[in-house]
């Protein structure tokens, strides 16, 4: 960075400067570790020495909060992967089950919702495409907070709901799923886009958002026809500036797919390949006849379905961080 030509080029500079940024508030919260467990020690020690077994509590709280505090920073460390840093854009799309499956899909877009504010992280609805009697056949959510790629990355993939319907007169028990997908924000993705590969329609936005948004065509959807790769925006009031972020997010979404085909490539030539096919869910919430929110890649499991639909799904976050690691 002490190099005079160092912002000559933008792009390469502010990636770099970034990732100081990142090393140096990691090795800052190291740092205060190494402080937080040298003075209790200090503390143990003094206690020890005058015989005041009232130093205990206090040094078992220090401990207890020093615990956490490398936990969490344990959690950062594995936050290696290119891109883990960035802000990302979360898709949720209802799968097999109708009206079941299109509820399930914003029931899980409450949840992660919720961990968003858990996390005093910030988000902006994209795109939204309502379901015909309840629910959400799809939708988009900008995510914006310190690693949010790198926590969320892991929710890609199938997720299943097990309940009584709601809209089952009958009141059987029903499945649904849904697919959630996670792209990383990258502001200036390596990828070349031609406009014939493009089809871009126009309509009204179904959302929120005042008289001009419900009664001009401002909302942006567009088809990358090699891939089938489909992106909508309708978060502004402008066409133009719909159509930008609509872009953006196709981009970083070509991105990840040459990311994702490289590393197949690889397992392939290692033999490690395997398909993930649309019901091979991640994890399972089971609502009836017993109460269990499984992942199964981990195998970890919580019993409290209502605190992880809350917005609780740190514990699933961390394990897949741990298990990947």
């Amino acid at each position: 960075m002490a190099a005079p030509d160092f912002w000559e080029n933008r792009p390469r500079a502010k990636t770099i400067s970034q990732q100081v940024t990142q090393k140096r508030s990691l090795f800052q919260k190291y740092k205060s570790i190494e402080t937080q467990l040298d003075d209790l020690e200090v503390l143990q020690g003094l206690g020890i020495e005058e015989g005041d077994a009232s130093v205990e509590r206090e040094v078992v709280l220090g401990a207890q909060a020093l615990e956490q505090n490398v936990g969490a920073l344990e959690l950062e460390a594995f936050f290696a992967e290119p891109y883990d840093s960035n802000d990302c854009y979360l898709s949720i799309n209802a799968g097999a089950g109708g009206t079941d499956a299109q509820d399930w899909g914003e029931m899980l877009l409450r949840m992660y919702l919720r961990w968003v504010e858990r996390r005093g992280f910030r988000s902006t609805l994209v795109e939204v495409s309502p379901g015909e009697v309840a629910g959400i056949k799809s939708t988009m959510v900008e995510i914006n907070g310190p690693y949010t790629y790198g926590y969320l990355k892991g929710e890609r993939g199938v997720h299943r709901l097990v309940r009584i319907s709601p809209f089952d007169a009958n009141q059987r028990r029903h499945t649904s799923f849904c697919a959630v997908n996670v792209v990383p924000k990258i502001e200036d993705p390596e990828v070349e886009i031609a406009a014939e590969d493009l089809k871009i329609d126009t309509y009204r936005a179904s959302g929120a958002g005042g008289q001009h948004v419900n009664k001009t065509d401002s909302a942006v959807r567009i088809t990358h026809l090699p891939t089938g790769i489909v992106v909508a925006c309708q978060r502004e009031r402008s066409q133009h500036q719909n159509k930008e972020i609509a872009m953006q997010i196709l981009a970083a979404r070509l991105y990840e797919l040459q990311h994702e085909l490289k590393k197949k490539e690889l397992k392939e030539i290692q033999g490690e390949l395997k398909n993930i096919e649309w019901g091979s869910q991640i994890r399972s919430y089971v609502l009836q006849p017993y109460q269990l929110v499984k992942d199964h890649r981990t195998d970890f499991e919580m019993g409290n379905v209502q605190a992880v639909l809350d917005g609780e799904i740190d514990p699933f976050i961390e394990s897949y961080l741990k298990r990947k690691r």
